[in-house]
């Protein structure tokens, strides 16, 4: 198991390496809402420490990776609002997993699909992280 695991991080890091801006930063949205799935199929299966476990690689994913990616400098308002949501998020998946709340997990989820649709659609346009 850990060979394949293993095989698989070089993979992603591979992709990471050789990915633009833009398709990094939807690689992280990617991210985020499988490790949002996967807390949630944790929850549901009672296994506590790997619903922690992939809970908070999506805090991470969100707070050290999207909203770290932010420049507020130059995205202005439009930066501040995403840093707030970000912060929202982290907050509900906090929540969610404290409280094995699904559906907290569950607007989290959303709310990031909501922002990803919209940079996925930027990304043909040369958009760049705000």
């Amino acid at each position: 198991m850990h060979g394949a695991s293993a095989y698989a991080r070089v993979g992603v890091e591979s992709a990471a390496m050789q990915a633009s801006p833009h398709k990094l930063i939807t690689m992280l949205f990617d991210g985020a809402q499988a490790s949002i799935r996967a807390a949630r199929l944790h929850m549901l299966a009672g296994n506590i420490e790997e619903k922690g476990k992939a809970t908070s690689k999506a805090m991470d994913i969100v707070s050290s990776g999207l909203a770290a990616a932010l420049d507020v400098e130059t995205g202005g308002e439009v930066a501040e609002n995403l840093m707030r949501l970000y912060d929202y998020v982290s907050n509900l998946l906090l929540q969610a997993n404290r409280e094995n709340d699904d559906a907290k997990f569950e607007q989290a989820g959303m709310l990031l699909e909501t922002i990803g649709s919209g940079w996925r659609e930027a990304g043909g346009q040369g958009g760049k992280p705000a």
